[in-house]
């Protein structure tokens, strides 16, 4: 069991209303304004800690720094290659890739982690100096 923490709590609820899978440090400077003495030291703790709890999801794409996710049931995400952004994908589940996958494997698949990739509207349009 984790000691309640009014920090933690408060990542986890901006995070619940947030869809744009913030960075650490966007995370940092919104939470900030609540707690002014806050590090960002301990903004990365928490969000460690509430990833592995589960609270939380952690995406790191290799494209630009981690993002956090505050819905924890199962979807997908699209990366923009051009500037970076992680939006969410609503398509039914493709988890018949795991039965298709453990054909192919001599061993027991558990799961995946699937990102598409891609260019956002905005930069297909070219808004937003993409």
């Amino acid at each position: 069991m984790t000691k309640h923490s009014r920090q933690r709590e408060c990542i986890k609820e901006f995070l619940a209303t947030r869809y744009d899978h913030p960075t650490a440090e966007i995370i940092y400077l919104n939470v900030k304004e609540k707690f002014p003495n806050l590090s960002l030291g301990t903004v990365y703790r928490n969000l460690s800690l509430l990833t592995e709890l589960g609270e939380i999801q952690k995406l790191s794409t290799g494209i630009g720094p981690d993002r956090f996710d505050g819905n924890i049931a199962p979807h997908y995400h699209v990366l923009c290659t051009k500037c970076g952004r992680v939006q969410d994908l609503e398509i039914e589940s493709i988890d018949h890739i795991d039965t298709l996958a453990s054909t192919q494997f001599d061993g027991k698949i558990e799961g995946h982690f699937t990102y598409f990739f891609g260019k956002c509207r905005d930069c297909l349009e070219n808004k937003n100096n993409c």
